[in-house]
């Protein structure tokens, strides 16, 4: 096992560096000054210059490159434009309602995806498979922007059930669980025909395992079948996916944040690439690619942990 993660962590080091790289070419190669956007149209040249030199973009571009791959590397991904603060501090004070968004997308794809699949698995080929076959789909091809104006309109403004914007009251664990619902919800249906759909497909290939086979011939209940011998094992493709997942949720959470007024770190890069403050901008997609990097590589651990054929054949 603990070589199986130190390949593992070695792969995600290579990926993040190689993301780092792409990141740089991606931001300097974008057209115009970042110095005259940052600034407006009445500063001044010295204004410009000052910025320019603050920022280092008067260096060569393998200087600028070098430092802020070492800068990203121990932390110090520069001051922010305006304000001065340092980039990881006002990225890291987001962090936590993005991260808030993602778990409560997960924990909705999560608790209707699994039912929903083993329901459609054992019910093979009746109406109950195809209606989840048709939701699956339908929840899949909806964009989540869609879904996020939609639960808006219906729950908070016709309904009146749930609050429309923001994140709820700081030090209201209560209200900040209220805000989350609506958000949440929009990042995390997509997802639920992803799972079902491999959570079907899996369970139909494990209730067909000889060890399943046995188990019935022994007169065990189907439930007891179902959940506890065959879920076990058809729930481990569902984990890879979650961790592949996870990434579509952060850009879709880019969307939920906008629609409902939430802070988050996609509300931050949003507003930063309109006024070009490149610094928010790198640090901002860096961290998220670190997290993402990180959510997969604990998804690999979980199923190297459960699944020993996966630790040998890697």
């Amino acid at each position: 096992m603990l070589s199986y993660f130190i390949k593992r962590l070695g792969l995600a080091a290579a990926i993040v560096s190689v993301a780092m790289f792409l990141l740089f070419c991606m931001i300097y190669l974008i057209p115009g000054d970042p110095a005259s956007v940052a600034l407006g149209p009445r500063a001044t040249e010295e204004m410009r210059a000052a910025l320019r030199e603050k920022m280092g973009l008067n260096q060569p571009v393998l200087v600028q490159f070098w430092n802020f791959y070492i800068g990203a590397w121990t932390g110090d991904l520069g001051d922010e434009v305006l304000s001065g603060r340092p980039v990881t501090t006002v990225v890291l004070e987001q962090l936590p309602y993005t991260l808030a968004l993602i778990v409560g997308g997960i924990t909705w794809s999560v608790a209707l995806g699994i039912p929903l699949g083993c329901w459609a698995a054992v019910s093979r080929g009746s109406w109950a498979d195809r209606v989840v076959g048709i939701l699956s789909v339908a929840v899949i091809a909806v964009p989540s922007f869609v879904i996020a104006i939609y639960a808006l309109l219906i729950f908070a403004v016709e309904l009146r059930w749930l609050p429309a914007i923001g994140a709820g009251e700081p030090g209201n664990l209560g209200d900040q669980l209220t805000h989350l619902i609506l958000p949440s919800l929009a990042v995390g249906l997509g997802w639920v025909g992803y799972i079902a759909r491999m959570v079907r497909a899996s369970m139909l290939e494990v209730l067909e395992a000889s060890h399943i086979r046995t188990a019935r011939a022994f007169g065990l209940p189907d439930r007891t079948i179902t959940y506890r011998y065959a879920l076990s094992i058809a729930i481990l493709p569902t984990v890879t996916l979650l961790g592949v997942g996870i990434g579509q949720m952060l850009s879709s959470a880019v969307f939920a944040e906008i629609v409902f007024a939430r802070p988050g770190v996609g509300k931050l890069v949003y507003d930063a690439i309109l006024t070009r403050n490149f610094p928010i901008v790198t640090g901002t997609v860096l961290i998220t690619t670190v997290l993402f990097v990180l959510l997969n590589l604990l998804a690999d651990l979980i199923i190297g942990a459960l699944d020993p054929r996966v630790r040998s054949s890697f």
